[in-house]
């Protein structure tokens, strides 16, 4: 009987650590114009908590839909770091899914954090990560009038950097020069600035267990929407696309990017459809898994559509 019993709780015991093993917590941040307290964001959470069994949490950063335009993305980064930190839930590590502008953020907490719980793996979708060659007009409604007002002032200044989120991520390629001098957020969390290369951000970003970059093909938000895998233009000119294996980033590893491809760490994916445009199924197939924290036969290195390993 004692055997029986000692057996029994045995089992409970392994049982409830298997079920912590793969109920890791994870994040969701979101992109701009959007607020966690939006049913969309807020559905899109409890969705991938539905599908993968984890407890997810929709990070917000200041007031939401307005703080996503104006507040500068290294203030941004800060508070999700406090954020995280104090979130007890989350101590013992976590997953991060990003959307559109909220993977810069994401980026944010892996590089810059410090004392911060330690990030496994990182689903991006329509991430920005290059940058963006043009900032896409708000909209209407006395917000966006504003916002428009300051994307067609001088982008680089420190007015419009200290008060329009996008300018953070603007980088056109004819004015290299004056990005890497003015622009207050993507140099530093790509380490683009020579002689100011931060090893630590290197070594935080190289030690994600899995990175997904989605990119959308009909994607008309991030231009060009290669940077969704780190692409982009070569620099003074718009053309032609360099893939991340042509990039500077990547040949001279700036931020780790390198030793995760080659690793096989990171998995490329490109689906069909506009910006934030996903289906259930694509999100159990691509982004499901890693929130599981345990392998999956879905992760490979495979574009969507010809079923084909990336060349990347």
């Amino acid at each position: 009987m004692e055997k029986q019993r000692f057996g029994l709780a045995a089992a409970v015991v392994f049982l409830t650590l298997v079920q912590v093993s793969v109920s890791v917590p994870f994040v969701v941040l979101h992109g701009i114009a959007a607020a966690c307290s939006e049913g969309k964001e807020a559905n899109f959470t409890q969705l991938l908590s539905n599908f993968s069994g984890s407890p997810g949490f929709c990070l917000e950063v200041g007031n939401g839909e307005l703080d996503s335009w104006f507040m500068p993305l290294a203030k941004q980064a800060e508070i999700a770091c406090e954020k995280v930190k104090q979130m007890k839930e989350l101590r013992q590590g976590y997953n991060i899914v990003g959307r559109s502008q909220g993977n810069l953020v994401a980026r944010g907490l892996i590089e810059f954090c410090d004392g911060g719980p330690p990030v496994y793996n990182y689903v991006s979708l329509a991430g920005p990560h290059a940058g963006i060659s043009s900032v896409p007009m708000c909209g209407s409604g006395l917000w966006c009038e504003i916002a428009d007002e300051l994307i067609k002032s001088d982008i680089y200044s420190d007015f419009i950097q200290d008060h329009l989120a996008p300018s953070g991520y603007l980088k056109i390629p004819t004015e290299m020069k004056k990005y890497l001098e003015s622009s207050k957020y993507l140099p530093k969390l790509n380490n683009e600035i020579p002689n100011q290369r931060n090893s630590t951000y290197k070594e935080r970003f190289a030690s994600l267990h899995n990175l997904v970059l989605i990119k959308f093909e009909d994607d008309k938000v991030i231009v060009p929407k290669d940077s969704s895998w780190f692409g982009f233009y070569p620099d003074g000119d718009f053309g032609p696309l360099l893939t991340v294996r042509e990039t500077k980033l990547f040949q001279e590893d700036w931020i780790g990017l390198k030793p995760l491809i080659d690793t096989g760490k990171v998995e490329f994916v490109s689906i069909d459809g506009a910006h934030l445009k996903i289906s259930n199924i694509d999100i159990v197939k691509y982004v499901v898994p890693h929130l599981q924290n345990r392998p999956s036969s879905e992760q490979k290195r495979f574009n969507r559509k010809t079923k084909e390993p990336l060349h990347t």
